[in-house]
């Protein structure tokens, strides 16, 4: 399938998440047979004044294509300014974050905020498309605090604007990422717009997913939270198995990330994903806890290597 004139690996996506699609796991992922993966939300005021924190998040292997860089802002000056900016040129596609949420974002107009704002995000989208040739993309939600928009009429006015896609997270602002996220209203939206729709929400495994593209008229999914841990999802869903071990990933997701970062700030943050890779075994939650007590990398790595046994 397409996104505007990007051609993508298969209809099953990596969605963005903060503190998780770094530069490792994303290239694991492709590799596992993703067909497009997606940067962490990236501030567009950030990137333009020079955040070091920013630039960390635009990283990529060279295995990682097609890709998409997700940026976030209420301002349609700055997104125009984002949009140029040359760390941004080598992305395939722009998607812009309008489901973030996090307060802090919320609270300053942006993510999910949009949702309530629909003029002020069809004027970002319009000044993002105006702004670059590549494909630009909206992730939003169903709804927000208190209210319920019209989040058909919201999907359809980013069309308008001159989104080629949108990938629609099946919750309110409200719930945040709790209780269920509602596949009806996803599908009203897919029906409703004639670009491509990724639903995204409660996506824990393979058998899941295909229920939910069988079911919907969405062209694609999202998978988030499903494939921490198990990129190997991908490889299910497009019918080429991801023959590497759990080991072989976890190493390969280590080697990536020293590849970027020191060692003092690799191993803690690996442990978030060490708790993903095993959250299936047998004592999961004593071998998590085994884990992050343990002192240094080689013990960490000998725990696994017996639970992976």
């Amino acid at each position: 399938m397409k996104i505007g004139n990007v051609e993508l690996k298969s209809k099953y996506v990596l969605a963005p998440m903060a503190g998780f699609t770094e530069v490792a796991f994303r290239s694991i992922c492709m590799e596992a047979g993703a067909g497009l993966t997606t940067t962490e939300m990236v501030s567009a005021k950030g990137l333009i004044y020079g955040s070091e924190n920013t630039e960390e998040l635009l990283r990529f292997e060279a295995n990682e294509s097609p890709k998409a860089v997700q940026l976030f802002s209420n301002e349609a000056d700055i997104i125009a300014d984002a949009v140029m900016h040359p760390s941004i040129q080598n992305f395939d596609i722009i998607d812009i974050n309008m489901g973030c949420p996090v307060p802090k974002i919320v609270k300053n107009g942006m993510g999910s905020a949009l949702l309530r704002e629909p003029l002020i995000a069809s004027k970002v989208v319009e000044s993002c498309v105006k702004h670059t040739k590549k494909p630009v993309t909206v992730k939003m939600r169903v709804g927000i605090e208190g209210m319920t928009i019209n989040f058909v009429d919201f999907a359809k006015l980013m069309q308008d604007s001159g989104a080629s896609a949108i990938t629609v997270h099946g919750r309110t602002r409200e719930q945040m990422y709790m209780g269920e996220a509602d596949w009806e209203k996803i599908d009203k939206i897919a029906k409703n717009v004639t670009i491509p729709v990724f639903g995204n929400g409660d996506i824990n495994n393979a058998k899941t997913a295909i229920e939910k593209i069988n079911s919907t008229s969405c062209q694609g999914l999202s998978i988030g939270r499903g494939a921490l841990g198990n990129p190997w999802i991908f490889g299910e869903l497009c019918g080429k198995p991801y023959e590497k071990t759990p080991m072989e990933v976890i190493q390969k997701h280590l080697d990536i990330m020293l590849k970027y970062y020191p060692a003092k700030i690799v191993y803690p943050a690996m442990r978030k994903h060490f708790s993903y890779y095993i959250r299936y075994k047998r004592n999961s939650k004593v071998l998590r806890d085994l884990i992050n007590r343990a002192e240094n990398y080689d013990e960490i790595l000998e725990l696994l290597k017996k639970a992976f046994e």
